[in-house]
């Protein structure tokens, strides 16, 4: 069995070294978690052309092949019984890949496999009793599973950004998944680790987010987290991970994974490499010059276990910049040639070595060369709110375990320059009392020392500005803010109310999709894209818009318009509540 078998394929995975195996049919129990140590009790009763085609399905599998494990296992059912563990067995596997999970269920317990912790039946359970009630959307390439109720808002987003995933990649990679790529939203951490393996300690640790593995991908609600983030570029990091395993037979290492995923999740918006952040950027300069760089060899065999979020963030920014150099000096099409080469069993270092035509010390010392040479921040940055992942269970049990923190400053606390800190909570004073003026005057100064470090300061000052009517100069703080915390939902929505107010409106659309693609569950977001959309005569907008309002605010279709309009003609946008509206109803179960 190859030494890939011990290691994770793609973002989350936990799947340690296993111990050497007695005999080529046994094999099979590597299919199955590392802790389910079980394996149907009469293997060995099969023989000759049968164990052929086990050890065919074995493989198939391991190669996220689910389409060959299929076509297996169909001459298998012809040479097997019917009532034989093996055989039992393997139909479990392929209908849990394919989503069927009763199915999975009663199979794998026809082949004697037990229902402990670990186990494929658990795992096959709990994954069945989540998603039994979920509603299913479909596009030509995906099928979007979700809960009933609010992250219906969620399918047309997710479902646009993967279709144009797909196709980028199949032009970068030379590759697309076949059949209908299946997508599962969780909506909480806990119910992360139950589909997934992970523990909900190395979740949270590291803010894994989201996980490609049994041949789908698992992505948790925006909702689940207190700021959203980023999850449509999420999906798409995830879809590159799908498309990795199955164009390289899954031989591809952790490092490369996540580097090709970082370096490709922006391709369903734009070009290659656009979803690296000042904030990470500045984190990765800070290790750089400290030589405390996360080596290859330590992100195995999953980014989720590094010991901390800040060694994670590391050592995504490092092979971002692996992939990077790779696709800018190793020639056309680069990284399809790259896993061409591992698809047909070349080793990372020895595929790399090719398509660089250098050998593997010689790429090491050029690509801590290029690390060196980034134009990196000469400080740190504060992570942006969306990097930051809070989970909103964790932050609930904060709560019931102690009191807040009490904080001196409120929402400055993270400014360390301490006079900026003094006169922006002062300003937030004045602002607080409608002295505007008065807290404009203040947040000016706080502004002038930290510049767009913080995106407090910036917000704040903004709002302030904007309820001055200072269109203009509220405009350029916020889009200072955006250079430095690119991604900011709440910097987006706050500079999409300044142009939907100087009808602005194309500038308008564009944040609040900026906003949408971290948090899409803002009533706000979805209300002001359908006034943009209506004053730009943007029909398909306005449909999707006025929906989002819809299973937001819980209104009817006659509302949405005149409530549009209402909000965009406001004199006073950063006061318009939209929580408050008569027709809002009490939030759903979903």
């Amino acid at each position: 069995m190859r030494e890939l078998r011990a290691r994770l394929k793609c973002s989350g995975y936990n799947l340690p070294v296993f111990k050497p195996m007695v005999s080529l049919l046994i094999s099979l129990l590597l299919a199955a978690p590392a802790w389910a140590q079980e394996e149907p009790s009469n293997l060995p009763e099969l023989k000759g052309e049968a164990k052929a085609r086990i050890q065919n399905l074995d493989q198939h599998l391991e190669d996220w092949d689910v389409e060959a494990a299929k076509l297996e296992l169909a001459a298998l059912e012809k040479l097997a019984p019917a009532d034989v563990e093996p055989l039992a067995y393997y139909q479990g596997r392929v209908a849990f890949e394919e989503g069927r999970y009763d199915d999975a269920v009663a199979l794998l317990e026809k082949a004697g496999l037990s229902d402990k912790p670990g186990s494929w039946i658990r795992l096959a359970k709990d994954t069945g009793a989540i998603t039994k009630n979920y509603e299913k959307a479909e596009s030509p390439h995906f099928i979007f599973l979700y809960p009933k109720g609010r992250d219906a808002v969620l399918v047309p987003w997710a479902l646009d950004a993967l279709e144009a995933a797909r196709a980028a990649l199949e032009k970068d990679l030379g590759y697309a998944a076949p059949g209908k790529v299946r997508i599962e939203i969780v909506s909480s951490a806990a119910e992360l680790a139950k589909v997934s393996t992970l523990t909900k300690e190395a979740i949270r640790t590291t803010g894994t987010i989201a996980i490609c593995k049994f041949n789908k991908l698992m992505v948790t609600s925006p909702r689940a987290v207190v700021t959203g983030y980023d999850w449509l570029d999420t999906v798409s990091h995830e879809y590159v991970h799908l498309v990795v395993s199955k164009k390289s037979r899954n031989t591809v290492p952790i490092w490369m994974h996540e580097g090709l995923a970082k370096y490709l999740e922006s391709r369903w918006r734009g070009p290659a490499g656009g979803a690296m952040t000042p904030p990470t950027l500045a984190l990765l300069g800070s290790r750089v010059k400290k030589n405390q760089l996360v080596p290859f060899e330590k992100m195995h065999p999953s980014m989720a276990l590094l010991p901390t979020a800040e060694d994670a963030a590391t050592a995504f920014a490092e092979v971002f910049f692996a992939l990077k150099l790779i696709d800018v000096e190793g020639g056309p099409q680069a990284m399809e040639r790259l896993l061409d080469a591992m698809s047909k069993g070349v080793s990372d270092r020895a595929a790399v070595e090719q398509v660089m035509k250098r050998k593997w010390p010689e790429f090491e010392k050029s690509w801590m060369a290029y690390l060196k040479k980034q134009p990196f921040p000469k400080e740190l940055i504060p992570p942006s709110s969306f990097e930051k992942k809070e989970l909103t269970e964790a932050k609930d049990e904060k709560k019931k375990g102690k009191k807040a923190r009490e904080v001196s400053f409120g929402d400055f606390a993270e400014v360390k320059e301490t006079d900026a800190r003094r006169d922006a909570h002062l300003g937030e004073l004045f602002r607080e009392r409608s002295r505007m003026k008065a807290a404009a005057e203040a947040y000016a100064r706080s502004y002038k020392v930290v510049g767009d470090r913080y995106e407090s300061v910036s917000n704040k000052y903004a709002l302030t500005l904007l309820e001055l009517q200072k269109y203009d100069e509220a405009a350029k703080v916020l889009e200072g803010s955006l250079t430095m915390h690119p991604g900011s939902a709440p910097t987006s929505v706050h500079l999409g109310r300044i142009y939907l107010r100087s009808k602005k409106y194309e500038a308008a659309k564009k944040a609040y999709l900026d906003a949408l693609a971290v948090n899409p569950f803002d009533p706000e977001v979805h209300v002001a894209l359908y006034a943009a959309a209506e004053a730009l005569n943007d029909a398909k907008l306005m449909g999707r818009a006025r929906d989002g309002v819809k299973i937001l605010l819980k209104v009817d279709d006659a509302v949405v318009g005149p409530l549009a309009r209402k909000f965009a003609q406001s004199s006073d946008l950063a006061n318009v509540d939209l929580d408050r509206q008569p027709a809002q109803a009490t939030p759903d179960a979903g």
